[in-house]
């Protein structure tokens, strides 16, 4: 089995080579992006691997099945960059749904103590033996109220870390999880009362149609005023230019963001030697309460190890079963985790 590897960096190579290698999958690594240009590259292999940058529209999707390219394996959770609608009977979509839940909401808490305690302030400060305290005063999250929107597998290990802080939890989630709400310290609750009695908001939820800019300028209107905002999930579920102008008016008092609805052209690059065109980015990352990285939750080794091996099972599955249980359909749910192999 031959695999076009797309989007390529040097820590994906070793866990993808060692699973390929012990299980009869051979990758061929492009550090191009997939996307209309550049699909021809994928001829003659069996499927392609993308991340989340690259891009499965119509025109890519054609292209493949005409190469009978039949395998599309992601290896991330999210789906977006894929046409899923389109993609139904001409290619099997597959992806991993979980591979470090802990690497995220770890990621997202440590942005958080980062900026309310001015660690990042203080580390550079101290680089130049400037030890003042000027300036560096944060605040308790002890009994502060965080809301969570998403309550997925993320979701429910930052709400078990964010109540070790001493911390209640306001969650919302079209599909609530069993058992999480406890009444007391971790209550469901309809959106408009989470922004209403949040101190800090954090997005762990799917970038869909309905949660496309859940951050916008009418629901930080309904914030409390001075409102930390944490996004690790999907880019375009803040509306930048809208979080920018409440940062400047003062009603979100931080922002710590790890994903950007525009960082297709940026992120995962070493753009240090070039201007930065875009301005609302580069408005953020000027602001002294917004931390921005690059995308980088999800990676420590136990994720990448995760990733590599649930998507080389995903590949075999489907080449010697024909179904896989990460196999996203559109028919079966939209798009949801279908693994019947019969919707093809």
């Amino acid at each position: 089995m031959r695999i076009a590897f797309f989007d390529a960096k040097p820590y994906d190579r070793p866990a993808f080579d060692r699973y390929g290698e012990a299980n009869g999958v051979q990758f061929k690594y492009f550090e191009t992006k997939l996307n209309a240009d550049t699909v021809e590259l994928a001829n003659g292999f069996d499927g392609v691997c993308i991340f989340v940058n690259d891009t499965v529209d119509k025109a890519v999707i054609d292209r493949l099945a005409a190469m009978n390219v039949r395998i599309v394996a992601l290896r991330c959770a999210g789906f977006n960059n894929v046409d899923m609608k389109y993609a139904f009977g001409k290619v099997h979509v597959l992806r991993v749904p979980a591979y470090s839940p802990y690497a995220v909401a770890e990621h997202t808490i440590a942005l958080l103590l980062t900026s309310i305690r001015r660690i990042h302030k203080a580390y550079i400060r101290s680089r130049d033996f400037n030890f003042s305290l000027n300036g560096l005063t944060g605040f308790d999250l002890h009994g502060k109220t965080v809301g969570v929107i998403g309550t997925g597998k993320i979701g429910r290990v930052f709400i078990d870390i964010c109540r070790g802080f001493g911390m209640k939890v306001l969650a919302f989630d079209k599909f609530p999880a069993k058992d999480l709400d406890n009444g007391d310290t971790v209550r469901y609750v309809e959106l408009d009362e989470l922004f209403e009695k949040s101190d800090i908001i954090s997005l762990h939820c799917p970038l869909t149609d309905e949660t496309y800019h859940t951050i916008n300028a009418e629901t930080l209107e309904k914030c409390k005023q001075g409102v930390v905002i944490l996004n690790t999930s999907r880019g375009a579920l803040v509306d930048a230019e809208a979080l920018l102008q409440g940062i400047k008016s003062r009603k979100v008092g931080a922002a710590c963001l790890d994903v950007y609805e525009e960082e297709s052209d940026l992120f995962f690059e070493d753009n240090s030697g070039h201007i930065l065109e875009d301005d609302v980015l580069a408005r953020l990352i000027s602001m002294p309460n917004v931390i921005v990285t690059s995308h980088q939750a999800f990676l420590t080794k136990e994720a990448l190890e995760n990733i590599a091996e649930t998507t080389v099972n995903n590949i075999i599955d489907i080449f010697k079963n024909g179904q896989c249980a990460n196999e996203l359909c559109f028919k079966c749910s939209e798009a949801k985790d279908c693994g019947t192999g019969k919707c093809f």
